[in-house]
């Protein structure tokens, strides 16, 4: 089939726990297959962060928000499907441990709750351990003296080296190989969108799975710019190179929002652009989204397209970025 004109839209996703979610200007909507087979869809009237505050939607500023956001509707998307996508089991099919199922029964939604927010919290420390304080810990073990101009650039290195390790051994874990296909999914039923083609399962499967909007890319073009930044100050500070180690992991998280800010920039730059130097700086993102996102079947892909079409039919066909 012959594609029609291009159309750039603020259209995004998330995959889901059996589901895709979809975010457009004016609300989102989320599509999850049930276990009797269905995909029940339910279209959210929701009002970004930054329409609700003109503070919030200024550059550099509205990265920052929206990376909140992301974290904090994101999570709460993710519990949504799981519970959706289990209704109607028995709870040995649910596969929930004896623990799980005591803890249910005797304090309820509310401790589960409860659990949940423990969960994140944990996530959220060992994604400072991984990724901010072993890679320091590690490179002050073996630089030397006069390399430490070269700190922050060895520390970004590693950085880099154990995410992409990290997101390949998770990748491996059965479930959430089955939420980067639905990644997939959400990836190619954009594409096809965005190329003006019909939205059916032949014409998405069709698509690239690579998307230069993606979350992936946004967290690898943090890391680099994190690198040049942080690589930056001790050339501008020569004495932050020497600093007590907990100090300099204070620097690192002082400069993050910046690094957030300028990273959205980036990512909302390359949606629309399609030249030389966003294909460089995108190229390594897009190069890790060979791990994060799978190959979708078919009915994945109805999945991804019954959330896009509810996110379409209630915002302005012109909603373009």
């Amino acid at each position: 089939m012959k594609e029609k004109t291009v159309h750039k839209t603020s259209v995004g996703g998330q995959a889901l726990i059996e589901g895709i979610l979809m975010r457009g200007p004016k609300g989102a909507a989320m599509s999850v297959r049930l276990p009797n087979g269905e995909i029940e869809t339910e279209y959210k009237e929701v009002k970004p962060w930054r329409e609700k505050n003109k503070f919030f939607g200024l550059p550099l500023i509205r990265g920052i928000v929206g990376f909140v956001e992301s974290l904090v509707t994101g999570y709460q998307y993710l519990m949504e499907s799981a519970e959706k996508s289990t209704q109607g089991l028995t709870e040995e099919e649910e596969n929930l441990s004896k623990v799980d199922r005591w803890i249910n029964d005797h304090f309820g939604e509310k401790m589960m709750n409860i659990i949940g927010a423990v969960s994140a919290v944990l996530g959220v420390a060992l994604a400072f351990f991984l990724f901010m304080w072993l890679p320091t810990f590690l490179v002050d073990l073996v630089t030397q003296n006069h390399l430490l101009k070269f700190h922050a650039l060895f520390e970004g290195i590693l950085r880099v080296i154990i995410f992409i390790a990290y997101l390949a051994i998770v990748s491996k874990m059965k479930d959430i190989h089955r939420v980067f296909m639905y990644h997939g999914a959400e990836h190619k039923s954009i594409f096809c969108y965005e190329h003006g083609l019909e939205l059916t399962v032949e014409n998405v499967r069709k698509q690239k799975r690579f998307h230069p909007r993606c979350g992936t890319s946004f967290m690898f073009v943090m890391i680099l710019l994190s690198i040049l930044l942080s690589s930056a100050l001790i050339l501008i500070f020569p004495g932050l190179a020497s600093i007590n180690r907990i100090l300099w992991i204070c620097v690192k998280l002082l400069i993050l929002p910046l690094v957030m800010g300028i990273g959205y920039e980036f990512i909302r730059y390359a949606g629309k652009h399609d030249n030389l130097f966003v294909k460089i700086l995108s190229a390594p993102g897009l190069w890790m989204q060979r791990i994060t996102t799978k190959e979708p079947t078919d009915d994945i892909i109805e999945v991804g397209i019954a959330s896009l079409k509810a996110v379409l039919t209630d915002n302005p066909e012109d909603d373009a970025l």
